[in-house]
């Protein structure tokens, strides 16, 4: 079974692992040993712990999990040349990895936290030589699509990688709207559960635009609920959300 090495144990790393866990070995990096037991412990197999301190990556699979700007610090106590370097930090450039980390290829990717239930979205882009390989590892966490530059990777983390807080808050905020019209609170917050994995299904097969026309009746209940989304300026905001989470993943870089 083949090796995946994560340097770094968050939260992030943990779900990537919860997804590869079946079909991978995991080994995890990290600065605090009770941390890393805590990671194996969450995710519920044996797993090989290290602490940074002069760790070897020499012809590993690496998934690079830290904080971007951690990357200094880490770097300089990583011994050896990683066979490939699968980056999952935000705005941090193939070349500034390079100028930190000896590796024969590099890999960026953003996956989301519905890689624990195998369900990410991840998007992948880096030298063409480890395509094939990358698409590999992180189908294990769900679908991936490959990009054909860094900035194209860098909107699709406003999308995919930030998207799942944005339909968090969406998802609050309509359970929130049932509440106040006097839904039970569980009733609500099942009932919403339900809408979204359905809508998940449903618009893999459809475009939004017709699904929300064939939802809508002339003068019924979702075309007056929708007016006052269209009036709450919901679309501009969903675009501006996007935009600012790309600017900001450009501040990163």
């Amino acid at each position: 079974m083949r090796t995946i090495t994560f340097i770094g144990n968050g939260n992030m790393a943990l779900s990537i692992a919860k997804g590869l866990k079946e079909n991978y070995k995991i080994e995890v990096v990290g600065r605090d040993m009770n941390r890393l037991e805590s990671f194996e412990q969450t995710l519920g197999v044996t797993v090989d712990k290290y602490l940074l301190d002069d760790f070897d990556i020499s012809e590993k699979t690496i998934l690079l999990c830290v904080k971007p700007n951690n990357i200094e610090q880490i770097a300089p106590i990583l011994k050896g040349k990683a066979k490939v370097i699968i980056s999952i930090l935000a705005g941090t450039t193939i070349s500034k990895i390079a100028n930190y980390i000896k590796a024969d290829g590099i890999i960026r990717a953003m996956p989301n936290l519905a890689a624990s239930k195998s369900l990410s979205m991840t998007t992948i882009t880096g030298e063409l030589e480890f395509k094939d390989d990358s698409i590999e590892i992180l189908s294990a966490i769900g679908q991936t699509r490959w990009l054909s530059s860094e900035k194209e990777l860098d909107i699709a983390t406003a999308l995919a990688g930030s998207g799942p807080a944005y339909l968090a808050l969406i998802a609050e905020a309509l359970a929130d709207g049932a509440v106040k019209q006097g839904l039970k609170r569980d009733d609500a917050l099942a009932i919403t559960r339900g809408l979204f994995e359905g809508f998940g299904a449903i618009i893999q097969d459809i475009h939004p635009a017709l699904l929300k026309d064939g939802v809508m009746s002339a003068g019924g209940t979702t075309a007056a609920g929708y007016s006052a989304l269209e009036d709450g300026n919901v679309r501009a905001s969903c675009i501006n959300a996007i935009e600012s989470a790309y600017n900001r993943a450009k501040e990163l870089a």
